[in-house]
């Protein structure tokens, strides 16, 4: 097993709730990255052999074995994300975009378990457009708050994002968030911040027009059921457990949300992904909530 070292993302639009629960320092954390994997920027490894080095360095030592060869990075990332204000109006690409647009073979596909539900009750998804011809009227005049559509979640709803739907998580959330490990984010419109510097944010909205789906809408799921399997990856809530055992062939990530773990001789704070091989087993009696993620190996 692998545990990893969380890394503090602070945002124009985060807020102090990351903080509180997982005891991190910040009042404006947008992301706290439980597995990311990127050259730069990639989880330390607390434990093991390859204790002191970052994920996204021994990644090649073992992706072969585990059907990721051809990924040139651990293909996921997780992550607690807290919107204080709304997240910029946006879309990611889908594959065949990021291929055209980006020269990259995925886009990105995401998902949401709300913590805490939005204080409006919704997040934007999808859009109100009735055909091409008024998106592209709509696009032109910037009129992108009246594009976007709502969509009702509260707390414990789990929410799929494909690529191509217009979305944005809204002030009040508080989110567990999966999604591919890609960074295709294109953003129509972001309230006009500036940072502090004065300088406001990048837009992309020739690509963003370009990514945007008209027709797709998200839907609002539950984990009753058990796992929720998506495309390239897939989902599992864990509570109320003595332990947990990976009993598939492929790596699972456990990241604990709420509660405490314990793990080869160390303590596990909450925000924290345990990235564990097959057979490999957790105690988990003091875990309150946390999420077991994997990746489909036959649609990478």
């Amino acid at each position: 097993m692998l545990i990893l070292k969380r890394i503090v993302h602070n945002t124009i639009w985060g807020g102090p709730k990351i903080a509180s629960r997982t005891g991190v320092e910040g009042d404006h954390i947008g992301h706290l990255y439980s597995l990311y994997c990127r050259e730069g920027v990639s989880n330390e490894i607390l434990n093991g052999e390859w204790r002191g080095r970052c994920l996204n360095d021994v990644f090649p030592l073992f992706k072969a074995d585990y059907g990721m060869a051809r990924c040139e990075y651990f293909p996921l990332t997780l992550a607690l994300t807290e919107a204080q204000e709304n997240l910029s109006i946006q879309v990611h690409p889908n594959d065949h975009m990021a291929n055209q647009l980006e020269h990259m073979s995925h886009g990105k596909r995401e998902s949401w378990y709300f913590i805490d539900a939005p204080t409006s009750g919704s997040i934007i998804n999808g859009c109100t457009c009735r055909d091409k011809a008024q998106q592209d009227e709509m696009i032109s005049k910037g009129q992108f708050m009246a594009m976007a559509d709502e969509l009702a979640v509260g707390q414990g709803d789990y929410v799929f994002v494909e690529p191509g739907t217009l979305h944005a998580i809204t002030a009040g959330s508080l989110v567990f968030e999966i999604e591919e490990g890609s960074d295709f984010t294109y953003r129509f419109y972001d309230y006009d911040r500036t940072d502090a510097q004065g300088r406001k944010r990048e837009l992309h909205v020739a690509k963003a027009t370009s990514a945007l789906d008209l027709g797709l809408k998200s839907s609002v799921k539950s984990y009753a059921g058990g796992e929720i399997v998506e495309k390239t990856y897939s989902t599992k809530l864990i509570k109320n457990i003595d332990f947990y055992a990976n009993e598939s062939n492929m790596i699972e990530c456990f990241t604990l949300v709420d509660g405490r773990l314990s793990c080869d001789g160390m303590a596990v704070p909450p925000g924290s992904t345990v990235m564990l091989w097959p057979g490999e087993k957790l105690p988990t009696h003091d875990v309150q909530l946390a999420f077991v993620s994997k990746i489909i190996e036959d649609n990478l």
